[in-house]
Parts: structure tokens; sequence; C-alpha cells
């Protein structure tokens, strides 16, 4: 599987308005090479540098998503989901997407799609955490994409 964005590069910085800097808006995504007999998708979106790069004491979950149909190809910036997809919660205790926002230094924003052979019970409570558990031994494929954020000052 390939995911992509149309906002930024792999390895690339990541354009503000999809940061606590600007519009907070969702990235586009796109991904491709979903493996035959995937009943649905999840992504997970996390900074393994929190708070501090130079001594990194955490991994940030910014995003978490799960049971997005197989067929789906990607997601609009800012774009509401498609049907049967559920959002979790992410490390500032809401649902949904919570951009780059890091306190200091430049940080990886790492966007990580997984191919499923099971549509997951809703989870309860839906945390990266959970979707992890729920996801064990039915993972039949996974990519991810690096985007970078540095805070304006």
């Amino acid at each position: 599987m390939e995911l992509t964005s149309s906002a930024f590069a792999p390895q690339g910085d990541i354009p503000g308005r999809y940061t606590c800097d600007g519009q907070d808006q969702s990235p586009p995504l796109a991904w491709s090479g979903v493996p035959a007999g995937t009943k649905s998708l999840a992504l997970v979106v996390d900074d393994p540098d929190a708070p501090d790069p130079s001594a990194p004491k955490m991994t940030w979950v910014h995003w978490v998503v799960y049971n997005i149909p197989p067929a789906t190809t990607g997601f609009e910036a800012g774009a509401p989901l498609p049907a049967g997809a559920r959002q979790g919660l992410n490390d500032g205790k809401r649902e949904g997407y919570g951009g780059p926002c890091p306190p200091v230094g430049r940080h990886r924003y790492v966007h990580k799609l997984y191919a499923l052979d099971t549509v997951l019970p809703v989870l309860r409570p839906a945390t990266k955490a959970g979707l992890e558990q729920a996801m064990q031994g039915h993972i039949l494929d996974r990519c991810e994409l690096v985007g970078h954020y540095q805070k304006k000052r």
C-alpha cells in the first residue's frame, strides 16, 4: 500500500493550515494498493517527538479513525468521513482530528494506514491503544507517511 498527501511530500513540511497555527483541518490523504480481502481500513496520526524532539517523553495521538470502507481511496482536506467510518479520541481528549501544535522544535507526524481483514466492533473508549489491541491478528498490510511541522513564533 502507499499513502500520500497532495499537501506535503514524504518527510516534507506540513502546511500551517492543517495545524493549530492555521485552520486545524485534517490534510488531504490518498492511498492505493489496498490488498484483496480488506474489510476495513484504520488510520492513526501521531507525534513520537512529544513534547521536545531533543528529549521525547511520549507519543502524542492526533487522530484515530477506524472502519473506513475498503473502497475509500482517501480523504479530502477537512472533509467529513465516509459513511461507516468512526473516529476515536485524540490526546487532546476530543473525538476527531487535532492538528500539529508542537510546544518546541520540529516534530514528526506519522500517518499510519492499516488494511484489516475485519470490520471492528465499536470501540469504547476508541483510543489508539484500544484500536491497536482490536487490530491484533487482523492486519493485512500497512503503510505510512511522515510529515514535519514546527510552530511559527
